[in-house]
């Protein structure tokens, strides 16, 4: 066999070590950070009467000592019906009676939950109709009574100008919900969550020459609204995020957060007084932060996470302690982390059971005082759990 020609064996070790350079030349992908790992304690949520099913539970809150959870039943022909718990420790809960009025009420699933002082509200929906659309009602809790429905005019919520009803806040000023109308953003509020009335078409709230804007969350300034959610520019196909702010729920403010390849800002809380928001950027998630009294100056502060192989989404956000709590989907699996530093750094949180990042799953969490609940669905099976909000520094 010939021996290859010299200049040959060079071409070839020459290329080899441009490929090793090359190697070598590419960053290493940051290691995710240690995972924290709470001291879970499994919660039983007990069936409340009625027919039997298996609980699907959506969302969880907590204010004034008290936590709430809520979601419904569903029975093995696949009907549902509204559910909600309570508990004055996070460990020890009780169902509390449930009051529909009509019917696609009865049929509810309730998929929000906000409370302060003097009761609890939650939003609720089961998708039906000719068109198979979401019909959407508001649930009002006070101690002592039942969770009732609230009635409520079909186009309050639904109708041909419907998009979505998201999120619900409460506050001194009243009760929010953060959502969006055919021409963009809107909000319904209430000042005792017994009836709400929708706000749309608002300048500098619904969408303009400027693009197409929409809602996700929302959260209490004193006696003013904070709302967070994206623009779609005219002509273009990256959202980017926004913030809304608002003394009355009536009159809004415009402010663009910082985010050089787009993104939008999909849960808000105030932390230590200052307005923090979490959501989805190009290649993971991205914190802002505004100073107390000043919602229109946002600035990047931090990140976390990286990009999953489906759509990225923030599920929940809550702050107590000091501390962020975030929930989020990568489009595998539903995911916790925490922050102890304003959202600057954060860490994974291990949770007891996986839980897919689909459409029939949730994962939501609340914290109030130094506890941290969890509810979790991973489409087959409904679990919760608490423990004491994880110190990030161990």
């Amino acid at each position: 066999m010939p021996l290859p020609h010299p200049r040959s064996v060079l071409a070839v070790v020459a290329g080899v070590a441009v490929l090793l350079a090359a190697c070598r030349s590419v960053p290493e992908r940051p290691a995710e950070p240690a995972p924290v790992r709470p001291a879970w304690r499994a919660v039983e949520l007990p069936v409340p009467a009625g027919a039997a099913g298996r609980p699907l539970l959506r969302d969880a809150a907590h204010c004034a000592g008290r936590w709430y959870a809520v979601g419904g039943l569903v029975d093995g022909a696949g009907e549902t019906r509204p559910a909600a718990w309570s508990s004055s420790d996070g460990l020890s809960w009780s169902a509390l009676p449930v009051r529909a009025q009509t019917f696609y009420g009865r049929q509810h699933v309730l998929y929000a939950v906000a409370c302060r002082d003097d009761g609890m509200a939650a939003l609720g929906a089961k998708t039906g109709g000719v068109h198979g659309n979401p019909r959407t009602g508001s649930w009002s809790w006070r101690p002592g009574g039942p969770l009732r429905e609230v009635p409520a005019g079909f186009e309050l919520f639904g109708g041909p100008r419907a998009v979505s009803a998201g999120r619900l806040a409460a506050g001194p000023g009243g009760w929010l919900i953060a959502g969006a109308r055919t021409d963009g953003a809107a909000v319904w509020t209430s000042p005792d969550a017994g009836g709400f009335v929708v706000r749309e078409g608002l300048p500098e709230l619904a969408g303009d020459g400027r693009g197409r804007t929409a809602a996700y969350d929302a959260a209490a300034v004193g006696s003013g609204w904070l709302v967070v959610g994206s623009l779609l520019p005219a002509g273009g196909t990256a959202l980017t995020p926004l913030a809304f702010s608002s003394v009355d729920g009536r009159s809004w403010r415009r402010a663009a957060l910082p985010a050089d390849s787009g993104g939008a800002a999909e849960r808000v809380v105030l932390r230590d007084g200052e307005p923090t928001a979490v959501g989805p950027v190009r290649g993971g998630f991205a914190v802002w932060r505004a100073p107390a009294g000043r919602p229109e100056q946002w600035r990047r502060v931090g990140g976390f996470g990286a990009a999953g192989p489906g759509v990225l989404s923030v599920t929940g956000l809550v702050a107590s302690g000091g501390r962020l709590v975030a929930a989020t989907g990568d489009g595998a699996d539903r995911r916790l982390w925490v922050s102890g530093d304003g959202g600057v750094s954060w860490r994974p949180v291990i949770v007891p059971a996986a839980v897919p990042d689909r459409g029939d799953a949730a994962l939501a969490v609340a914290a109030g005082g130094a506890g941290l609940l969890v509810v979790a669905d991973d489409g087959e099976s409904s679990r919760a759990w608490w423990a004491m909000l994880p110190d990030v520094d161990e």
